[in-house]
């Protein structure tokens, strides 16, 4: 058959192309080794990568587990660490002593019982994510998930990973050429070709000649040369619901080697935005989110020098120009976006590797085998994506939506009702009665954003659900069972888990437990 989909180009490495290729290489190598597929990646020699998205999902560990990736060398090579979950401090009042976590454990028994009205009532005088979780005291002591014994991509506690972007995507880039069979090719992408149906029939290289495909995936950045320029696809902002438009960016180095590392991504709410803090081993990674609306650039310069300190008063600063929203579709004929290509918010909760991975995941899994099929393919990718992001979006907004700060205009701005999307204002009304939960519409297959983490943050930031005496008394010795079971974990954890440091020495000496 003539319409048979056998050829897959990629235009754009980074990250976002890397993964794709591996993702899209992996599900269909047998066919690659076979000689009836292949995936190609074109990227111009010389493309910067913009290089700020240091930090994953857990999902990371399944898709590079299978890419046939060691654990080991991705620390090794990488300048990996664990990621526990975010912490994030002064978001609610802005005070000092104002944190919360929001970590990758999901509830103790959180499939049988809802501990959240239970903690409510007052049955625990910790936090929520202590009472109900061991990973806030684990991040807290500075320990790994997991010991050097545990085998690869497993762990006593869920975890991601921090990492160095810069390095991360040459590591995938040999994994993929050397192992799965990717054919990477070094060029300039100059003219486009199109079939007569619209489609992109192939791109003209200024060292490789003409790329024939049959599916094309953007990777091409904020650009978006394929989907944006050649498809004619627009661009969907949400400045009107996320504010935050630009950061800069920072790398400090550690005072020495043994210095402490955390195992959680910090979140410090400044005046009109937030400051990230990601300890890689060699170094921190740090920059200041902000709306340029509702501050200066030297003053959101002057908020990132004062929380650096001494250590950060002369380092260089980078700035990147972010415009929050997506495309207004994700796949157009035989083109589809991945990564910046697609779009982009502001990273909180580190959600553009997992957007990558989901739709590199999607178009793996969904590869239409005719181009016959393929609009259908696309446009379920089409609807699983947008929920997506349309989730994602509220799932940011809701931690401005949930502040009590009234210091600044940026804060009090993000309350107002114009800006909060109509289905977050309506699950805020109804969590005021009932709370979100295992069995809520949060767990259906494509949802990005488990209940779980709704509420890590909601009852992190001091949001009131009224309680039910009925389900309180119906779920009593379960829960108290469950709360008791917490506090035994989280004391056996402590005790047992090593530092993590530690942890990446030996690593680096030893290695992992290959699977």
């Amino acid at each position: 058959m003539t319409d048979r989909v056998e050829r897959v180009v990629i235009v754009g490495g980074g990250t976002a192309g890397w993964l794709a290729a591996g993702i899209i290489a992996a599900r269909h190598k047998a066919r690659i080794m076979a000689g009836t597929f292949s995936v190609t990646l074109v990227e111009s020699p010389d493309t910067p990568i913009i290089g700020v998205g240091e930090g994953t999902w857990p999902t990371l560990r399944s898709t590079l587990q299978k890419m046939g990736v060691s654990e080991t060398e991705f620390f090794r090579q990488c300048d990996a660490a664990f990621k526990q979950g975010a912490k994030f401090a002064r978001w609610t009042t802005g005070a000092d002593d104002d944190a919360y976590y929001h970590p990758l454990m999901l509830p103790q028994g959180f499939e049988q019982v809802n501990l959240a009205p239970h903690w409510l009532s007052g049955k625990s005088d910790t936090s929520f994510c202590d009472a109900v979780c061991a990973q806030g005291v684990i991040c807290d002591n500075g320990l790994a998930p997991k010991a050097i014994t545990t085998p690869e991509y497993e762990g006593a506690a869920n975890y991601a990973y921090h990492l160095d972007a810069g390095k991360f995507a040459p590591f995938l880039q040999r994994h993929c050429c050397e192992t799965l069979g990717v054919r990477h090719v070094l060029a300039h992408v100059g003219q486009i070709h199109r079939a007569e149906n619209g489609d992109i029939a192939s791109i003209e290289t200024d060292r490789a000649g003409t790329i024939a495909g049959d599916l094309f995936v953007d990777c091409t950045g904020f650009r978006s040369l394929l989907l944006g320029q050649t498809m004619g696809v627009g661009f969907r902002e949400c400045s009107d619901v996320l504010f935050c438009d630009t950061a800069l960016a920072v790398q400090i180095p550690y005072e020495d080697e043994n210095s402490p590392l955390p195992t959680h991504t910090i979140s410090t709410a400044q005046s009109s935005g937030w400051i990230w803090d990601i300890g890689l081993p060699t170094r921190r990674g740090t920059g200041h989110v902000y709306s340029s609306r509702h501050i200066s650039e030297d003053e959101a310069e002057r908020e990132l020098r004062a929380y650096l300190g001494p250590a950060g008063k002369d380092l260089p600063v980078r700035k990147i120009t972010i415009r929050s929203g997506h495309r207004e579709t994700f796949w157009k004929g035989n083109v589809v976006a991945v990564g910046l290509a697609a779009g982009f918010l502001e990273p909180l909760e580190a959600s553009a590797i997992v957007l990558i991975e989901l739709s590199a995941k999607l178009i793996a899994e969904q590869m239409p085998r005719t181009r016959g099929v393929m609009d259908i393919v696309a446009k379920r990718f089409n609807e699983a994506t947008h929920y997506r992001w349309g989730r994602i979006i509220d799932f940011l907004k809701l931690h401005y939506v949930l502040s009590k700060r009234e210091d600044s205009a940026f804060w009090r701005d993000n309350r107002l009702p114009e800006t909060i999307p109509q289905r977050l204002q309506e699950l805020l009304e109804l969590w005021r009665y009932q709370g979100p939960w295992f069995h809520d519409e949060f767990d259906r297959l494509d949802e990005v954003f488990p209940a779980a983490s709704y509420q890590y943050v909601l009852y992190g930031m001091d949001f009131h659900t009224e309680i039910d005496p009925a389900i309180l008394t119906a779920d009593e010795r379960l829960a108290e069972r469950s709360l008791r079971e917490n506090r035994t974990r989280t004391e056996n954890l402590r005790q047992r888990l090593p530092r993590h440091r530690d942890l990446i020495h030996k690593i680096q000496e030893y290695g992992l437990q290959p699977v």
